[in-house]
């Protein structure tokens, strides 16, 4: 028998009548408050919180077909190279009533692939994805479902829906032609074992024409794995000249170690980067660096989802950002 006696629950009739509003704009003004002035929304939102008022996003969502929620997949929270994707992919889609969900793959494609299928059973009403799906039975799954995905930070001809960001490829290609450029030669690789820095190491080595000295650690790389791994590499090879690092903070552990042991930046020993880092700049001496727009990234992501959502056709849905070597104190 069911308890007459307990709390009621407020309901979306209940903010109407405190914003002074219709229901249809109290509606409006919650899930699609482009419809609705500045000043209606305040009231509505002003009601909201007056009432308490929790809206049933499930229920919406079975009416309207649109769940107002973007699902997002990450390697790792703590790597600071994506959080300027991921601050302007969320600004993006909270000024469009859309609310992203975040999971973390751990850069394991078994993991990827449980966690996509757990996002498309949610149905979301887009999914964006750091890095290339690499399962092929979550590509052909995701495209079945008809949900718009974005791909980021990679590149490829044969996305599964849309894609924005640059080739790795590229990036190793670049840095091993300005390494050389300098008059290097006896030239070493600091790197992570995850996907995106295996192929910039390929483009490095390709660029050279030789394989080179390179140690492997796991990612996401640390100062710590980046001072154990020049100890590695001078182990090999005790005259390199110069050291490219995967990550920012891989490069920052080989400074550290190179340093410990004597060496001078870059007299001794040229360093550099990927991710431009918020610290990299400010080392001493500073880091040469890769620098990607991560926030055009996200930007740009976030727009391709919208115009999806919107049924607007998309006219370019392989995006190239770019990237540029940033020359600083250490090469």
């Amino acid at each position: 028998m069911s308890n007459s006696n307990g709390p009621k629950s407020v309901t979306l009739h209940d903010v109407a009548r405190e914003a002074g509003v219709s229901l249809i704009t109290a509606s409006r003004a919650l899930s699609n408050p482009g419809m609705v002035s500045e000043m209606t929304i305040a009231r509505v939102r002003k009601a909201v919180e007056t009432t308490g008022y929790i809206p049933n996003l499930l229920a919406g969502g079975l009416k309207s077909k649109r769940s107002l929620m973007v699902a997002a997949l990450v390697p790792n929270i703590a790597v600071a190279q994506f959080l300027p994707t991921l601050k302007a992919l969320t600004d993006a889609l909270d000024a469009a009533g859309y609310q992203l969900i975040l999971g973390q793959t751990g850069y394991d494609h078994a993991r990827e692939e449980a966690l996509l299928g757990t996002m498309i059973s949610r149905r979301p009403d887009g999914i964006v994805v750091t890095g290339l799906v690499h399962s092929q039975a979550s590509r052909e799954r995701l495209r079945r479902a008809g949900i718009p995905v974005v791909e980021t930070w990679d590149l490829s001809d044969r996305p599964v829906d849309m894609v924005v960001g640059f080739s790795h490829l590229k990036v190793g290609s670049a840095i091993a032609g300005y390494f050389l450029g300098k008059g290097w030669r006896r030239l070493g690789i600091a790197t992570g074992d995850d996907h995106r820095a295996s192929v910039r190491r390929e483009g490095f080595v390709s660029t050279v024409g030789h394989d080179v000295p390179t140690v492997v650690v796991p990612a996401p790389s640390s100062l710590a794995l980046g001072r154990q791994a020049l100890a590695d590499l001078l182990a090999k090879d005790p005259q390199i000249e110069a050291v490219y690092c995967s990550s920012d903070q891989l490069a920052q552990g080989v400074m550290v170690e190179a340093l410990a042991r004597g060496l001078r930046i870059p007299e001794d020993l040229a360093i550099c980067g990927f991710g431009d880092a918020d610290f990299a700049a400010h080392l001493n001496p500073s880091l040469t660096t890769v620098q990607v727009d991560g926030a055009a990234i996200g930007a740009r992501a976030a727009r391709l989802l919208l115009d999806r959502c919107r049924g607007e056709p998309v006219a370019e849905p392989v995006v190239d950002v770019g990237f540029r070597i940033v020359e600083r104190g250490s090469t």
